[in-house]
């Protein structure tokens, strides 16, 4: 169990960011008053307020400074100067300004060690790039914050742990991003990822690119001449790596046990099973209920964990957002910390 704070930051503050970081450190209030958990929230204290008092959830989390000599159990840090721009559910650029704000921060008391990880809500990739701020994304942020190239995205649901070679880049472009390299750092990561999590000795399964894994060169040869070498490599050196194993059963694999863990090659192969099982759909309304899993950036100097949902501004402001996801990175970055 870390002894140090983890950062929270809001993303952007017009989403649902802000409520489910109130209900969240309302569910975890007796953790927090007992010191077993230290939390420091970053964002938009107006947003925070609005949420605390629409749900009546009684959290006080006291102002502070990134320079403080020391922080309350429960901490806030103002991101960055207030607007009244920043409405639940309305998509601007201050909201995006905040989200990369926060962030920043986030990052820098990471890396000086005032706290042990960032877990983050999240942001707008439209608003983001409204206030200036060209990323895809909270994984290509953070490499650049933190001065890493190649970081790896996972994400988690149960015993559903899912790496991936590519994320954020179009379909067309996934075939020239699975190199030898990259792979083998996908694979060496996630064998850590694992381990730091308790698993003494992972079982990874790699995804194959093309159908059936190719079907012998006839639908192509990624898997061939890049994936099955560089797989041989890895078990040469001591890990426990399979395949590659074609999309439409790895997964099935992957949650009856077989695998600790698939590395996938693109985004969609690696998102679509994690979530269609991590979304709960009421069957009465086609509406989802509550949703749960975590994705963790890998290959940083940092940990940092997240949400595995949107900014949701369809429901922001309505009281209705589920925290699950957001207690479950939390507590992901503590056995990640710990």
């Amino acid at each position: 169990m870390p002894n140090r704070h983890l950062a929270i930051t809001m993303g952007d503050p017009a989403g649902i960011g802000p409520e489910i970081i109130v209900k969240a450190c309302a569910r975890l209030r007796e953790r927090l008053e007992t010191s077993d958990l230290k939390l420091l929230i970053i964002g938009s204290r107006r947003a925070f307020e609005q949420a605390n008092r629409q749900l009546d959830a009684g959290v006080s989390a006291a102002l502070v400074g990134a320079d403080d000599a020391t922080w309350p159990n429960l901490g806030f840090l103002q991101a960055d100067e207030e607007s009244t721009s920043i409405a639940p559910g309305v998509l601007s650029a201050d909201g995006g300004r905040f989200s990369y704000k926060a962030i920043e921060q986030g990052v820098r008391l990471a890396l000086g060690g005032r706290v042990g990880g960032i877990v983050t809500a999240p942001l707008n990739k439209e608003a983001l790039n409204k206030a200036g701020y060209r990323y895809p994304g909270h994984t290509e942020m953070l490499a650049e914050l933190t001065g890493v190239r190649g970081s790896v995205m996972l994400l988690a649901h149960g015993n559903m742990r899912v790496s991936h070679v590519s994320t954020h880049v179009a379909l067309q472009d996934v075939p020239s991003r699975l190199t030898p390299e990259r792979l083998r750092r996908v694979i060496d990561l996630t064998d850590e990822a694992l381990k730091r999590i308790g698993i003494a000795r992972p079982k990874i399964a790699v995804a194959a690119l093309n159908p059936h894994a190719g079907e012998g060169g006839l639908f192509g040869r990624q898997d061939i001449e890049v994936s099955q070498p560089t797989i041989a490599t890895a078990v040469a050196d001591g890990l426990d790596v399979l395949g590659p194993v074609p999309g439409d059963t790895v997964f099935v694999k992957l949650r009856a046990g077989q695998y600790d863990a698939v590395v996938a090659m693109y985004h969609d192969q690696g998102h679509i099973p994690v979530k269609l099982l991590g979304f709960e759909i009421d069957p009465a309304t086609g509406k989802w209920q509550e949703l749960s899993g975590v994705n963790i950036t890998l290959g940083l100097p940092i940990i940092r964990t997240s949400v595995d949902h949107g900014t949701a501004f369809d429901i922001a402001g309505k009281g209705i957002a589920n925290e699950r996801s957001l207690i479950e990175a939390i507590e992901y970055a503590e056995r990640l910390a710990g």
